[in-house]
């Protein structure tokens, strides 16, 4: 008893998991004659194939009719057979478990209640296999007649676009209509659509326009319906079409059961630019002052009220005046003008025209156009021909010439200029101005630049030259106008550096209608070329030997004498003492003396020897030159270079002419010790990081000083690239123990110590590479007399040269490198193996399927 109980409430359980179901749309559903309809319908929780037939039948009072099945080919009524074979009705297999029943053109006699059943797959019969639906099939009443509109409408304008449709009226059914407009090829838009709800939904772009009131919907008396549209643009012109639309509500959605359309016609909408024409009268000559009219004539037609903005243009590039659609006014310049003398003229007036002035005139004007909402927009813009006005200008034309009234025949003696204007015509109220020019009398073709030396602007003021400013405040020039037409320039005191070429130039200048004045001429005359006629100054220097000096610690004295030709009686004189080590050799300056007799120390750099130098004048062009304790580094040829110098009031020294004497020969037997110098290295390669040692020592060879007398001044010298000529001063010792170090850019650094009396050691610390290269140091050995106390200079000893090697240390640089490479390396394998393990457990797994039943039918077998 216990297990039949089960057993009814499995098969209960089992009845209530599966209880088929048959739906079809819900009804009743409205259609238009002539257009497509389709029902569709749906089965689910069924058991058996996955794939479910179906099929359709009628039923018209007391009749059914067999319409279509899905796996029956013969199950048509013969009546429904030419329809079906037409396709005209066919069933569409949406699905598995869905279908839908389609009739391509409705009729009338389709009118009827509609079945869709399925034949049962389940082992158990339980739910329904059956649905029903009614279908009503109404008249095709919908009549679409719309007027053509204006195909031509003005700039604007309005669009009247006028639709008539008639139909039956039948409950259930609601109507819409919906204006649209194809521009070219593109898609059709959507203007308005009013219903099917008593609705207006207005299209994407138009919101604005409808909101504004440029587009408003006119309803009729039922059949005609109006759309206009106000303020036409250009951009409204195209194919315009009405639609009508029948609508039935099936489940609470709007379901759209047939549609008509038809176009209206094609309109224009003439642009404003077409209508627009503006003119300037013919061209124009006028001469330089006189004020320049010219007008610009507008005509447009427009429908709706328009302004104008105008915009004078020179050359089509350089705006001369603005006059807004508000009337507000704006110029290039206060001389420049614009007014409006009518409703469509426009007068542009240049006061005292230029030459500036000349060139191609043209009018611009924008129309504006105000829509219904108020705003306005630019509906055109047009310019003119453009046309040409001519300033003819006479320009001022005269003559002018350079002469000079007072030459300069020896040195200090005054020399004048004269420039003078003649065949002056055209200058009217305009003024002349004067400018000065020199340049060096330069034989050839070598360019020289001229310099200006001062000018008398338009309006008469002096502008002196930058290199002449001194002499002329100090009066030593003048620049002067002696009469309207006549211009002086006199030196006072001529120089040999004031010989060369002199050029006037003299400039027009006219007032402008600004209240400035404006160069237009200038003419430059010849060069007129200026010198002394007596010779040129000459300067030749004499050195003798006073004091011979004939061993370290004596005297050397010479004196310089200056034989002189051409100078004048006030000149000074300047000496500069050289020194040769050999003829021919590079120079160096010891002292000097200038005019004014300051004694300059030059290139004696020796501190402990200053006061050993001396340099006197001695008479008006004779000098002497001493050298007291002279050293064997003071050996070599000497020599005297004199200069001529003259200085007028408020002026710097002008040098005159210059000489330089023969040479003077200091050679004295050396007696004393022979030095020298060797390097070593503790080690000739080294690690980065780690000290090397370098050790100089010094040698002695003939008469040893004593230690108290002799001092070393040591240097040490690297050359990074061997046999490179280019090298760097490490570090120094001079002969005190004062320690100089050159500053350094990398890590590394030197440290200097003194080993014995003639051992001496550089440590370099914190070696880079950068320190590799050769080294070597130099010595100079200072001897003191035993007899005077005086310390001389022994010449310069250099020792060989040693090579150090920065090693790089491979395997310190690599070990961190290699170490995280290997664990990066064992990281991704690791993490490898463990991604491919998961990925086959996860992923690779074996799925069954179950082949698809293909029975069309399943016998059901019940007890």
């Amino acid at each position: 008893m216990g297990k039949t109980r089960a057993l009814i409430l499995l098969f209960a359980a089992v009845g209530l998991c599966h209880c088929r179901s048959v739906t079809v749309s819900r009804g009743p559903l409205l259609r238009v004659e002539g257009q497509p309809l389709s029902i569709r319908c749906n089965v689910s929780d069924y058991e058996g194939p996955s794939e479910q037939n179906f099929e359709w039948t009628v039923t018209r009072g007391t009749e059914s009719i067999n319409v279509i099945s899905t796996f029956d080919q013969t199950f048509s009524d013969r009546p429904l057979q030419d329809r079906i074979r037409s396709r005209d009705i066919s069933v569409s297999q949406l699905a598995d478990n869905a279908v839908e029943l389609r009739i391509q053109e409705a009729r009338v006699s389709d009118s009827a209640t509609y079945h869709c059943s399925t034949p049962s797959t389940d082992s158990i019969i339980s739910g329904n296999y059956k649905a029903d639906v009614q279908l009503q099939v109404v008249p095709n009443s919908l009549i679409v007649a719309p007027d053509t509109p204006n195909p031509a409408v003005p700039e604007g304008g309005s669009i009247r676009l006028l639709c008539n449709v008639s139909r039956s009226f039948i409950e259930g059914i609601y109507l819409s209509l919906t204006w649209s407009v194809q521009k070219g090829s593109s898609l059709l838009e959507d203007l308005l659509t009013c219903g099917p709800d008593l609705g207006v939904a207005v299209g994407d772009g138009f919101t604005g326009r409808y909101t504004d009131g440029g587009m408003r919907l006119e309803m009729g008396n039922g059949v005609s319906h109006s759309l206009v549209l106000s303020g036409a643009m250009p951009e409204d012109g195209g194919m315009y079409v009405c639609s009508a639309r029948l609508w039935t509500r099936e489940q609470g959605v709007w379901k759209r059961i047939q549609e008509k359309t038809m176009e209206m016609g094609e309109v224009t909408v003439t642009p404003t630019a077409n209508s627009l024409t503006v003119a300037v009268q013919d061209d124009s000559t006028l001469s330089a002052g006189e004020p320049l009219l010219l007008t610009c004539s507008v005509s447009v037609h427009a429908e709706l009220s328009v302004e104008l903005e105008v915009t004078w243009m020179l050359n089509t590039s350089r705006t001369l005046a603005h006059l807004s659609r508000d009337g507000l006014r704006n110029s290039s310049s206060e001389l420049v003008d614009v007014r409006r003398l009518g409703k469509w003229d426009f007068q542009l007036r240049v006061h005292g025209v230029e030459m500036s002035d000349a060139g191609l005139y043209s009018c611009k004007v924008s129309v504006w156009v105000q829509q219904m909402s108020g705003r306005w927009y630019q509906a055109a813009e047009k310019i003119s021909d453009p046309v040409r006005v001519h300033v003819i200008k006479q320009n001022p034309d005269y003559t002018v010439v350079l002469n000079s009234s007072a030459n300069a025949k020896f040195f200090g003696d005054p020399t004048e200029l004269e420039c003078k204007v003649t065949n002056v015509s055209n200058l009217r109220s305009g003024r002349l101005g004067v400018s000065w020019l020199y340049r060096d009398a330069v034989p050839g073709d070598v360019p020289v630049s001229s310099h200006t030396i001062a000018s008398l602007d338009e309006n008469g003021t002096l502008v002196p030259g930058k290199t002449y400013k001194n002499r002329m405040e100090a009066g030593l020039i003048t620049v002067t106008r002696a009469e309207p037409s006549t211009f002086k320039l006199r030196l006072l005191h001529t120089t040999d550096a004031d010989a060369g070429e002199y050029t006037c130039g003299v400039t027009a200048w006219i007032p402008t209608r600004h209240g400035n004045w404006k160069k237009v001429v200038e003419r430059l005359t010849p060069a007129l070329k200026v010198s002394f006629a007596n010779k040129r100054p000459v300067v030749g220097v004499v050195a003798r030997r006073l004091r011979e000096a004939t061993a370290t610690g004596s005297t050397f004295e010479m004196s310089c004498q200056a034989n002189v030709q051409n100078l004048p009686p006030g000149a000074s004189f300047s000496i500069l003492v050289r020194s040769e080590e050999a003829v021919g050799s590079p120079s160096r300056k010891l002292a000097s003396l200038g005019p004014e007799t300051v004694l300059q120390l030059e290139d004696w750099g020796e501190p402990g020897r200053r006061d050993g130098l001396m340099l006197v004048k001695t008479g008006k062009r004779e000098f002497q030159f001493r050298i007291q304790a002279v050293q064997v580094s003071d050996r070599g040829f000497y020599s005297c270079e004199m200069k001529a110098w003259t200085k007028q009031a408020g002026e710097d020294w002008v040098e005159m002419a210059k000489g330089v004497s023969n040479k003077v020969q200091v050679a004295f037997a050396h007696k004393g010790p022979t030095f020298g110098v060797s390097i070593s290295s503790d080690t000739t390669s080294v690690f980065p990081w780690e000290t090397a040692k370098l050790v100089c020592d010094v040698s002695v060879s003939g008469t040893s000083p004593n230690t108290d007398d002799v001092a070393y001044e040591m240097k040490w010298i690297l050359s990074r690239l061997r046999g490179s000529s280019s090298q760097t001063l490490l570090a120094s010792m001079d002969r005190w123990g004062v320690v100089h170090k050159t500053p350094r850019n990398d890590s590394s650094d030197c440290s200097l110590e003194r080993l014995g009396p003639r051992r001496f050691a550089m440590n370099v610390h914190s070696t880079q590479d950068s320190d590799a290269g050769d080294y070597h140091c130099t010595v100079t050995p200072w001897i003191r007399s035993p007899a005077t106390g005086i310390w001389s200079k022994a010449p310069d000893v250099s020792s060989q040269r040693v090579f150090l090697n920065v090693k790089f240390a491979l395997w310190d640089s690599m070990k961190l490198p290699l170490l995280y490479g290997i664990c990066a390396s064992v990281t991704v394998g690791v993490f490898s193996l463990v991604l491919g393990l998961v990925c086959a457990h996860c992923c690779c797994k074996t799925a069954t399927a179950t082949p698809r039943s293909r029975n069309k039918l399943m016998e059901l077998e019940m007890d």
